[in-house]
Order: structure tokens, then sequence, then C-alpha cells
């Protein structure tokens, strides 16, 4: 069969699956940078089952399928996306207590969950607040924030496998290191984490959670859109100090420039395009190797033709 028959005919069972069905959907609505061309087909996935059924079509009819959480992190072609886009919704977002422990779905946002942390008395996630991403993300590049990081607290996941078998990974089996886990090599897709927490006042984890996110909105451009921190720390570097240090903060390619408020990110504060954004990310790059010999390693991922 060919692939765009293969689409339409997945795009009318999964309907029947109880997933939500947006063909030629505009990535641009589920990216935080807000740029991005349509995807060849979207699906809202709703629970466990319709997810395997999904993923055992697109594995005996060979379309490439592409798990999406909440847009952080994440680039999307102008050109959009060949093949099937898949956004975990329904029950894959509950989110439930187990003594102090939580166990939440991997499209549950990362906010929703530490709001519930902090609503039944459980400290250890306050770091988390204000990064935004989906839980499953999180895990996927072990997140992390102000001396903490999902390293510190995920104790297991629970995963589906392409041919639509389900796992888990605990503790040193998910093989959590900066920015890496051992989803970060496969096409596993993460269905749910368990957390490790502690007890805690609300009251104090709430401040802490409003300190860090004061914080964050006084150093960081919250004001407009973009993928989070764009390169990863290199070893013994500041990424955003080497960047300021090359004088290339506020340098711009059409609608894309590196914030003015903090260099190591890269905004769209003028209806951008991929294409913008990517073009200012590599002068980034031969600019800072150029000038300081370090060479900066992209942080966030490029989806899409």
């Amino acid at each position: 069969m060919k692939q765009e028959q293969a689409i339409c005919q997945l795009a009318q069972l999964a309907e029947e699956w109880g997933c939500g069905v947006k063909p030629q959907e505009p990535m641009k609505h589920h990216v935080t940078m807000r740029v991005g061309g349509p995807a060849d087909l979207l699906l809202e996935v709703p629970t466990e089952q319709a997810l395997r059924k999904v993923l055992l079509f697109c594995r005996e009819e060979e379309v490439p399928y592409y798990v999406v959480g909440r847009g952080s992190n994440l680039l999307v072609s102008d050109r959009g996306v060949q093949g099937v886009v898949l956004l975990l919704t329904g029950d894959m977002r509950k989110i439930r207590r187990e003594g102090n422990e939580i166990v939440c779905g991997a499209g549950a946002s990362l906010a929703s969950v530490c709001s519930f942390a902090r609503e039944h008395g459980l400290s250890g996630l306050e770091f988390a607040w204000g990064i935004p991403g989906s839980a499953g993300g999180a895990a996927y590049m072990n997140a992390g924030a102000y001396k903490g990081e999902m390293h510190d607290v995920l104790i297991a996941v629970r995963y589906m496998t392409p041919d639509g078998q389900i796992g888990e990974y605990h503790g040193e089996e998910l093989q959590l290191s900066y920015r890496h886990s051992v989803f970060t090599d496969t096409q596993y897709v993460i269905l749910a984490l368990r957390l490790s927490l502690h007890p805690g006042d609300p009251a104090q984890i709430g401040a802490r959670m409003d300190h860090l996110m004061k914080l964050r909105c006084e150093k960081q451009p919250y004001d407009l859109p973009s993928s989070g921190s764009t390169f990863k720390r290199p070893e013994g570097y500041f990424a955003a100090a080497l960047i300021e240090q090359c004088g290339l903060k506020g340098l711009r390619v059409g609608g894309a420039q590196v914030s003015p408020k903090h260099s190591g990110f890269v905004v769209n504060d003028e209806n951008g395009t991929c294409d913008d954004v990517l073009s200012v990310i590599r002068l980034v790059q031969e600019k800072v190797k150029e000038q300081t010999g370090v060479q900066l390693e992209c942080e966030v991922r490029l989806l899409g033709r």
C-alpha cells in the first residue's frame, strides 16, 4: 500500500479507535517556537489500546510516526512532517498519588504534575516548575533546571515498543544522564512515569515554585515563542556566556534572533520560520567555534521534511 493511501486508511481507523483525527495539521500550533508546516496526519491518542493499534498499523504499512509532547525542545520544518504525529491525550494524561509517589501519564504537562505534587504536599519536583514540556518529554531528555533534574525523582518508566509490547525500566536501566535517557536511542513510546517524592508543606513547596518561576521570568524570554534553552551546556563552559562573549546577543535572521534577554535562547519574535531559526542556530555555532574553539551542540530536535 502506498504511504498516502495508508495514511488515509489510518485516519479512518483511528477515528473508530477513539482518536482525534487531524489531516494536514499545521505543526506551528503544537510547538512552543510556533513554527512548522503541516503533518500528513496528526492523531490525538487517548488510550494505550488505541496507541497499540496505531503503532501496529504504522509498523505493518511502514508509515513513520513521531510522538510529540508539548512541543518544547522541538523544531518542525517549514515543509512539514511526512507520516503521523501522535499526541497523547485522555487517559494518557491522568495523574495519581500512591503514598509518596506520583504516577502520571506521559501526556500530562509537567506543570500539571508539579501542581499536583504541591496540592498533595509532595516535595522534590519544584525545580521542574516552569519547564514547558510534557512528563514524557521530561523523562525522554532527563529535563532539569536550578540544580535539579528528573534523575533525582524518576524511578520507573512504562513504555510501549513499536510492535505493541509493554515494558518497564527501573532505576539505572533508564540510563539518565545530561539531556539523555535510554529512550533517546529507541523508537519506544513512553506511557507513564513513576516519581518518588517526599512529604512537605504545600505552602513552602508553593513558595519555592514561585521563587523559581520569578527567577525564570527575570532571566529568560518567557514573553516570546522559543524552544527553551537552545544549546546543551558544553563541558567546562556555559553556552550563553560563550554566545555573549562572541558578540552574538541579538543576532537576527528574518523573524528569529538570539534573545537580547538571555543568549542561550533563540526566539521567534517577528513571525519567523523554521529556516530562520535554523539559520540563527548555525550562525551561532559557526561563530562560537571560530572564536572560541568550542562546538555548541543543539539541544533542540528537528522534525520534518
